[in-house]
């Protein structure tokens, strides 16, 4: 399914590039023969190999993997024009090409992906183990439903002899999960040996999952598997280049959005009146408050009623999430849903007090309450989206929130940032997890 993307993808580059040039039916001819071409080169960047391996596989995540394809193949075709009786690639018309495959390949991959997830019953995983490991597995599947994995079985443990000898062991099971509080080199290797007999998929989650941390990157010096750690401050190009995305992408958007925030601010005022925009106290960077902006979606008095529904003293951990909330107006429902009544944050990443990638920003009160482990989401700018927006947003509890904010601030980078920016589409259009 994932070739016959491709080829209409590169099919799709070479007729749209086509009708625009001189020569337009040689050009088009030319490109239906080279198609073959363009799977071997993407079999060659591994766009075919990582889904039956990966417990979860994102077409986000082969964004590099679809440039470097459109760039070579885009180039091959370049060079067969050039030797073959023809019209020419001009580099105009070439980076036309490459843009046109890359981003058609995108799009069909993913509604190829979603169809395939509709037509073919989920893998039934076995998960191996007991304790937090095995309840955090659990909790993955039933936060990611792209993973298209439903737990059928779960052992405590998996019997050398079972796996050497039995030829009925695990029936019906298409993956195994392995989250067992340590790992035994034997049993490691008999897994791997018995999932390749039976072509099932393995996945092991590293027992002590603590101690690693995540700001470990797993790499390899020959055969020897090493962890390396990133331990030291953001570099100052890393910063520089967010800044410059921040500012350029804000812009644009504002002015591309304007009409938008324009319907918005019309139907707030129709609904409940002034005021149209909403600003609440949160805190920034290095603990820094400021006024984050958004669009109002309760009652004009809702802070004042606040403490009548929610008794921040009481709270076993610094967070709260009301659904439903009696405060929420009807236009306010539809645009917490849609995530649209964040946009006037976009002023807030012009301004310099927000990202557009990061921790989501909390108000005061919560903040005041952090023990000092949890002041990290403090080191860095906070976001209109991140972590918590695409790992699950409202259904995550706060030791989850927490732990995939870590992961970000530990390992922030441009590449990162853009691949959440590509994964918040997802959850905006669903709604799930928005309250």
């Amino acid at each position: 399914m994932l070739a016959v993307a491709d080829l209409l993808a590169a099919f799709a580059g070479g007729v749209s590039v086509g009708l625009t040039i001189e020569g337009r039916l040689s050009f088009v001819l030319w490109s239906a023969c080279f198609l073959p071409i363009w799977l071997v080169i993407a079999k060659v960047v591994g766009l075919y190999d990582r889904d039956q391996r990966s417990l979860r596989h994102l077409t986000v995540d082969e964004i590099p993997s679809l440039l470097t394809w459109s760039l070579i193949g885009t180039a091959g075709q370049a060079l067969l024009l050039a030797v073959a009786p023809g019209p020419d690639l001009s580099a105009g018309t070439a980076m036309r090409l490459a843009v046109v495959v890359g981003v058609s390949a995108f799009l069909l991959r993913a509604i190829a992906r979603s169809v395939w997830r509709r037509l073919t019953p989920p893998d039934r995983v076995s998960i191996v183990g007991e304790g937090a490991l095995v309840l955090a597995a659990r909790r993955k599947l039933e936060l990611f439903p792209d993973m298209h994995a439903v737990a059928v079985d779960q052992r405590s443990e998996v019997p050398l002899e079972d796996l050497r000898g039995s030829p009925d062991y695990l029936p019906g099971v298409d993956r195994i999960i392995l989250a067992t509080t340590s790992l035994d080199e034997e049993l490691i290797a008999e897994l791997v040996s018995f999932c390749r007999r039976r072509q099932v998929k393995l996945s092991v989650v590293p027992p002590v999952r603590g101690m690693f941390g995540t700001a470990v990157e797993l790499n390899h010096v020959a055969d020897l598997p090493v962890m390396e750690y990133n331990t030291w401050d953001v570099s100052r190009s890393t910063v520089f280049l967010k800044r410059l995305l921040d500012v350029t992408i804000s812009s644009v958007v504002l002015v591309v959005l304007s009409p938008i925030l324009l319907v918005i601010s019309a139907l707030i005022l129709i609904d409940g009146g002034r005021p149209v925009v909403f600003a609440q106290r949160r805190v920034g960077q290095r603990g820094k408050p400021f006024r984050m902006l958004k669009f109002r979606t309760m009652v004009p008095n809702a802070e004042g009623l606040l403490p009548q529904l929610v008794a921040f003293d009481d709270l076993s951990e610094p967070m709260f999430k009301l659904a439903p909330d009696p405060r929420v107006t009807r236009i306010g429902r539809v645009l917490r849903r849609t995530s649209l009544d964040e946009l006037p944050q976009l002023v807030n990443v012009l301004r310099g007090d927000m990202s557009l990638v990061g921790p989501r920003p909390e108000q005061v009160e919560l903040v005041e309450r952090y023990p000092e482990q949890h002041r990290f989401r403090l080191m860095v700018k906070p976001g209109m989206t991140g972590p918590m927006q695409v790992y699950g947003r409202g259904n995550l509890s706060f030791e989850e929130r927490l732990a995939v904010e870590r992961e970000y601030v530990e390992n922030i980078s441009i590449g990162r940032d853009f691949r959440i920016l590509a994964m918040t589409v997802a959850p905006v259009v669903s709604g799930r997890g928005a309250f």
